[in-house]
């Protein structure tokens, strides 16, 4: 087999001759084995993705699975439609209590009880004044005069924790119990 050469003369007259094979064939038997190389690297690099992959997809199955074996998407909008009905829920409870709420305020909350003897001839403190109040101070002062021959029972209406009439001193007790204030001092 003959190799090409090439001729080349310079001016001088002395002769080079470059052969042409050995310069294409050396410095590619380098780089075909290294990129032999680089292609088997390359391989076990995919090989390695590839398990890491199907484990990957293991996990996730794992994961998105539930009872009944549905999708990651499935079981995604499942969790999103119950956070929807708990909002909802919350909202409806919210509004419920803000009602229940303007309710409570304007029932009997407030009570206060005096018992007291107001005849010298009767015995104990069969007599009372009983305060009924709401959360604003608003309702009513029932008493009752117990004498030795007849009973009798008063009403007076309460504004914002004033009497819209006169009240007695125990009834006027009455209300501040009622408020959970102190005695008044009596002089």
């Amino acid at each position: 087999m003959q190799s090409r050469l090439l001729d080349c003369r310079p001016h001088g007259g002395a002769t080079l001759v470059i052969d042409l094979d050995a310069i294409a064939t050396d410095p590619l038997a380098p780089a075909v084995a290294g990129l032999a190389i680089v292609v088997v690297l390359l391989l076990l690099a995919l090989l390695v993705l590839g398990l890491r992959l199907r484990s990957l997809g293991r996990r996730l199955d794992g994961l998105t699975a539930g009872a009944s074996g549905q999708s990651l998407e499935s079981v995604l909008h499942a969790h999103l439609d119950t956070v929807a009905r708990a909002s909802r829920d919350v909202e409806q409870l919210a509004a419920r209590s803000t009602e229940l709420e303007a309710v409570t305020r304007r029932s009997l909350q407030r009570i206060g009880l005096v018992r007291y003897n107001p005849f010298e001839e009767t015995g104990g403190n069969q007599s009372f004044a009983l305060a009924l109040l709401d959360a604003d101070g608003n309702g009513f002062v029932v008493s009752s005069l117990h004498a030795r021959a007849v009973t009798r029972v008063y009403a007076k209406g309460v504004s914002r924790g004033q009497g819209e009439g006169a009240l007695s001193d125990e009834e006027a007790e009455a209300v501040r119990r009622a408020f959970g204030r102190p005695a008044a001092s009596r002089g």
